[in-house]
């Protein structure tokens, strides 16, 4: 399999750089090929304005950035950057999203990759536009049949991560990453490795967390993406809302997923061990409680 990792972390010695290294040994050796944009060696242009559009004329007027985008992306005028990027997408079998939880999201440079990769025409703007089926997206569009995962290093305790922690739950920190940032051109997301307490970790834990991280991605074609309801599969209303009998018994998000539900940190909420839990335990593992 092909595999892209964008990677988000500023410093090379830190776990997020041993782990997507590890990944990149690994997956060579097992015979796969892995791309990496390492965003900050990289140097990555995190901002997205007038400069993303060499071809454009400041006698055009004010900046609509997503007009200027689809103009661009139709033309073949992006900035050689973001082609590049758009390339690596489209040549991937799986993409994986490595970075660490900065304020509740994206670091800052990962987020500016999204915003001027994601060109109007390729990611989204695709499709007819009106009805019941607004466009071709959450489940369909450029990248369908492609697998996506989302690999992130937590500095927090897992309890507080859950349906009752102070953070609030995973699940729902990742909503626009998973659901929108990752469904909406139409990836399968496979459940997020996420990897908690990691300022603590001891050398045995930094280790079982390489391990399984390549296991999930070795595992990638196999593994049972999450449930997400596709916008035009007929469970949506003709103003996109989900109609009265789909995910009536679900609350919050996972009403937008077929049952089961996967929910991430399954021991939370419930009395047991709240030691370190450097790799969660989730509703799809066969040892939950």
């Amino acid at each position: 399999m092909k595999y892209l990792i964008i990677h988000a972390h500023p410093e090379p010695s830190s776990l997020s750089g041993y782990l997507k290294d590890r990944a990149v040994k690994d997956l060579t050796a097992a015979g796969h090929a892995v791309q990496v944009s390492d965003l900050y060696e990289m140097k990555w242009k995190a901002v997205a304005d007038a400069g993303d559009f060499p071809g454009r004329s400041d006698e055009e007027g004010p900046l609509n950035y997503a007009r200027a985008s689809k103009q661009a992306f139709a033309a073949g005028e992006q900035s050689a950057d973001v082609a590049e990027e758009q390339r690596k997408l489209l040549w991937a079998d799986v993409v994986v999203l490595q970075f660490p939880l900065w304020w509740y999201g994206m670091p800052a440079i990962l987020k500016g990759w999204v915003d001027r990769v994601y060109a109007n025409g390729f990611t989204y703007g695709v499709g007819p536009q009106g009805g019941a089926n607004w466009g071709k997206r959450f489940g369909e569009g450029v990248f369908e049949g492609k697998r996506a995962m989302v690999a992130m290093t937590v500095g927090g305790r897992m309890a507080h991560y859950g349906p009752r922690g102070v953070n609030g739950a995973i699940d729902d920190l990742l909503w626009p990453i998973q659901h929108g940032v990752l469904y909406y051109p139409g990836f399968d997301v496979l459940p997020p490795t996420v990897f908690y307490e990691v300022n603590r970790a001891a050398p045995e834990a930094v280790e079982a967390m390489a391990q399984f991280f390549v296991e999930r991605l070795l595992s990638a074609d196999t593994t049972q993406p999450i449930p997400f309801v596709p916008q035009n599969g007929g469970d949506y209303d003709d103003v996109q809302v989900l109609k009265p009998d789909v995910g009536a018994e679900e609350a919050g998000h996972q009403r937008h997923q077929y049952a089961p539900a996967y929910v991430s940190n399954t021991w939370l909420g419930q009395t047991g061990d709240y030691a370190p839990k450097h790799i969660a335990p989730t509703s799809r593992d066969t040892y939950r409680t």
